[in-house]
């Protein structure tokens, strides 16, 4: 199934760390238990604070998809010193009281209302502009506003800041972006500047080939000491970080010898590149734990109480814990990168050898957060190294299972149509094969039909999975039908609930022939219908 772009508005946040203390008077709640929320409708807020403030609509919208792709992230401290960011536009927490004084907004909107956070981060440039430019007069010039914009962004040097105008905001806004959320809707649109240059100094270096990965380019960090010898040394392990914030900020800050963190990899948010910082042979400094067996399946306990630094290879993702959804490209990147050193260093490709930064430091750190989609990415990083996981033994070919991509499906026994405008998606963890469809809810009959193809008479259980969030229909409707069409039951289901997991529709008296599951969305207007599998057993 095609990657739809998603992306989702997260009303909530991650507390801070407990070993990092939080910034500015926002009180932060929320956690793995946030369920998505879709925003949409930003470009009228955009042009509205446009209008209101003097700052161009267009330069606010790629900055904030620069920063979160228009959602409203809940960063945490990935780094300790490091400030984390808060809502649509990335306003540090360092410097929220004064955003929002300047914006004259409440410092708690700032999280939890994306027209408050807009104003606050258009305030700050403004406070910026009135610094290093655009003067007054020049400020209808979106190249103009460059000075400004490399002062919001925060970034530690001269090269960071060059990269963040040129190759990250300035890009957005000459090749212009829409999002469209599941339900079809567009979350926001940035019409193309070509040839639209930004007036600033450029400051760059041409890097060599990674050393270990040739994909990457070599950005060298300072933050790095020796493995310990033998088999203590031997990596064994893959470590999935965010980097609660930008691809340039990101590689900037670990570059930096007054972060006193650094991992070995950062992946750029549209996987266009990455960057390799410490060599696989060395210790990067990006995970602030001894290792302990029991959070991590009883596996490999002998290094218990070993710095897991020492076996393991760190790799940073731009993106923050608390977004809604991964981008393809960044996945597809970094599976690449995986499958590599899974490959170079005989590392399993599972769940125990491919683990989260929250998993083997949950007491401070949850990244990379409840939606990146370990499932697709383990998939991916198997299928890239040719390896796939070994069937159980015998399987039951009784039981049949539809997935909602026909590419998966035995074509002779299951498949499915679709009548109607649906979306196809990957945004919302927990999908069962490689994502699912979304349609809107409407008073049409438009709907998604699993078939199944029975040999003979039989009397069937049914299941069917999808993925849980709050925009999704309270009431969605499934329709067994026999093969001459016949309807033979119906189960109503809540999908803001139960997600991942397989619930038991019923158990239906089917024919021979192609039967089927219809998945109704004729219901009103503002919700979300999911198809992703049934299961027949």
């Amino acid at each position: 199934m095609r990657h739809q772009s998603a992306w989702l508005a997260v009303l909530g946040a991650l507390a801070c760390a407990p070993t990092v203390a939080c910034t500015g008077d926002i009180v932060l709640e929320g956690g793995e238990g946030l369920t998505p929320t879709v925003a949409t409708g930003l470009d009228g807020i955009y042009e509205r604070v446009g209008r209101d403030t003097g700052v161009p609509a267009d330069l606010l919208k790629a900055i904030g998809y620069v920063e979160t792709r228009w959602q409203m992230i809940a960063g945490e401290s990935e780094f300790e010193g490091r400030a984390h960011a808060i809502g649509l536009m990335a306003v540090g927490a360092d410097v929220a009281d004064r955003a929002a004084g300047l914006a004259g907004v409440d410092v708690q909107d700032l999280a939890e209302d994306p027209e408050s956070n807009i104003r606050a981060a258009a305030a700050l440039l403004l406070e910026a502009a009135d610094r290093v430019g655009p003067a007054k007069a020049d400020r209808g010039d979106l190249g103009a506003w460059a000075p400004a914009v490399a002062e919001y962004g925060r970034l530690h040097d001269d090269e960071a800041r060059t990269s963040y105008v040129f190759h990250d905001v300035y890009r957005v806004l000459e090749d212009g972006v829409t999002e469209v959320a599941e339900s079809g809707e567009v979350i926001a649109s940035l019409a193309a500047h070509p040839g639209l240059e930004p007036d600033y100094d450029y400051t760059g270096t041409v890097y060599a080939a990674g050393t270990d990965w040739s994909e990457a380019v070599w950005k060298p960090s300072p933050n790095y000491s020796s493995r310990p010898s033998g088999t203590a040394g031997k990596v064994s392990m893959v470590i999935i970080h965010t980097c609660e914030g930008g691809y340039s900020g990101c590689v900037s800050w670990l570059r930096n010898t007054a972060a006193g963190a650094s991992a070995h990899y950062v992946v750029k948010e549209n996987g266009a590149e990455t960057s390799q910082l410490i060599r696989e042979s060395q210790k990067a400094w990006h995970i602030a734990a001894t290792y302990k067996c029991n959070l991590n399946s009883n596996t490999d306990c002998a290094r218990n109480g070993s710095s897991s630094n020492n076996f393991t290879v760190g790799i940073e993702h731009a993106g923050y814990g608390s977004q809604a959804s991964w981008p393809t490209g960044q996945i597809e990147a970094s599976a690449r990168l995986t499958c590599d050193i899974t490959r170079r260093h005989g590392i399993a490709r599972d769940r125990q050898h491919i683990v989260g930064h929250g998993q083997l430091q949950p007491y401070n750190r949850s990244d990379p957060g409840p939606n990146w989609p370990w499932s697709h990415y383990i998939d991916r990083v198997r299928a890239i190294c040719g390896s796939t996981t070994p069937p159980p033994p015998g399987p039951d070919t009784s039981v049949i299972i539809v997935d909602s991509n026909n590419a998966n499906n035995d074509a002779t026994r299951a498949k499915i149509e679709l009548t109607g405008t649906w979306t196809s998606s990957n945004s919302v963890a927990g999908y069962y094969g490689s994502g699912y469809w979304a349609g809107a809810t409407k008073a049409a009959s438009e709907p998604a039909t699993f078939l199944f193809y029975l040999p003979s008479a039989a009397t069937k259980t049914i299941d069917a999975w999808w993925t849980a969030a709050s925009d999704r229909s309270t009431a969605t409707v499934f329709i067994a039908q026999n093969a001459s069409g016949t309807e033979i039951g119906r189960a109503t289901k809540n999908q803001t609930t139960s997600g991942s997991q397989w619930v038991t529709l019923g158990t239906y008296n089917f024919s021979a022939g192609w039967n089927k599951i219809v998945v109704s969305r004729w219901q009103a207007a503002g919700k979300v219908v999911i198809a992703d599998a049934i299961r027949v057993r």
